[in-house]
């Protein structure tokens, strides 16, 4: 029975990691859509590139102390550290008094190396789960 439960244990593990990732990916998606948007009502200003953090999911053991058991998300913040690209462009309807248009903090490339890793590490998972399966249905067949 041992077995089972780490089997299982590997199940959620996997499948907590393929959860963070999707939020990851999902967000590198917004950023990339808004890689242009000068103007969000929410702020007034310029989109700002979103970044996702992890956290280790923590259950306490029998004997005490915590086993980490998964990953989630723990929150996702805008980039306040990166500045705005500051563009000379007075004909712009989101142009300042002195004609300075503020473009969001987004960098397309580093968005795209972001999303490979995020895709890969989805992917992993994946293949993760896939081996878990496997040994699942071993263990049914040899159970028989």
């Amino acid at each position: 029975m041992d077995g089972i439960n780490k089997l299982f244990k590997g199940f959620k593990i996997a499948s907590s990691a393929l959860r963070a990732e999707r939020t990851r990916v999902d967000t590198i998606a917004k950023n990339i859509a808004n890689a242009q948007t000068t103007y969000t009502p929410e702020t007034g200003t310029a989109y700002r590139r979103e970044v996702v953090h992890f956290q280790p999911i923590l259950e306490r053991m029998e004997g005490g102390g915590h086993e980490v058991t998964g990953v989630q998300v723990s929150s996702i913040e805008q980039d306040m550290n990166t500045p705005f690209e500051e563009v000379y462009d007075p004909g712009h309807p989101d142009a300042d008094a002195r004609g300075i248009v503020k473009f969001p903090n987004v960098n397309t490339m580093h968005e795209m190396a972001d999303l490979i890793t995020a895709v890969r590490a989805y992917e992993a998972n994946i293949n993760v789960q896939d081996t878990f399966e496997r040994m699942a249905q071993r263990a049914l067949r040899l159970g028989q």
